[in-house]
């Protein structure tokens, strides 16, 4: 079996490639122990390309362990330094897709926005918890707290559960998971930031879409990417809900 048939490719060309990242695997590796969606992506252009050598692949951005969706690397360096550029100043549109929990552990999530409203803004100060592995929403005046705002728009609800659409103006480190968490919502599956269920190696957070500028023509590109299968199983009712996909 080919390197192609373990990737869901968006978008590839001589400068940068994006993929659906299916959710369990790092984007990249750290230890050296896990096999990395980097890894993956540099044996399919060594295969494809039939390449003698080291390939060259740049990460400019990353998705957590059990997140899904729009993966994009670079090709090259001029590539990679351009790219994370677009990422580091906010010119990459980030378009992601949640199911939160509208009840935990029994308590209903009243004080949550998208409870009473379909759209709008949230706004927190972020910092990371380093020992505990996690962010917590804090003070702004809290030495090492970062500003983060995210716009929402709610798709559809049913039977607890709330489909989220979810535009990030800033990109801090767990930053939807713990923003959405901090209101009594916690995204399904994240026992992380106080989810009860279980949904295998994922969460119910899924990156739809980026849109960015391709780092040579300069013109607009948008990687969409599918939901997983199991999506369709788990929250077939929802998805199928007030609004269309």
């Amino acid at each position: 079996m080919s390197f192609a048939e373990h990737l869901d490719i968006l978008y590839e060309d001589n400068h940068c490639l994006a993929l659906n990242k299916p959710a369990g695997w790092p984007t990249t590796h750290f230890d050296g122990k896990d096999e990395t969606i980097d890894r993956l992506v540099k044996a399919y252009l060594k295969e494809k390309y039939d390449k003698p050598g080291n390939v060259f692949l740049g990460v400019v951005h990353r998705l957590d362990k059990p997140v899904s969706g729009a993966l994009l690397f670079a090709r090259t360096s001029k590539s990679a330094a351009r790219l994370s550029e677009q990422f580091r100043e906010g010119g990459v549109e980030k378009c992601y897709w949640a199911v939160v929990e509208n009840q935990v552990r029994g308590k209903t999530a009243t004080a949550a926005p998208w409870a009473t409203a379909d759209n709008g803004a949230i706004e927190d100060w972020l910092k990371k918890d380093e020992p505990k592995m996690r962010v917590e929403v804090v003070a702004p005046e809290t030495p090492g707290a970062q500003f983060a705002r995210l716009l929402f728009q709610v798709r559809a609800r049913h039977n607890g559960l709330t489909w989220l659409e979810l535009r990030p103006h800033t990109g801090r480190k767990h930053q939807l998971r713990v923003q959405l968490a901090s209101r009594g919502t916690p995204i399904y599956g994240d026992d992380k930031y106080g989810s009860d269920q279980s949904f295998g190696h994922a969460i119910g957070l899924h990156a739809r879409s980026l849109t960015f500028l391709h780092p040579t023509t300069k013109e607009p590109i948008t990687a969409k990417a599918d939901v997983p299968k199991f999506w369709r199983g788990r929250f077939a009712y929802l998805l199928n809900g007030d609004r269309p996909i």
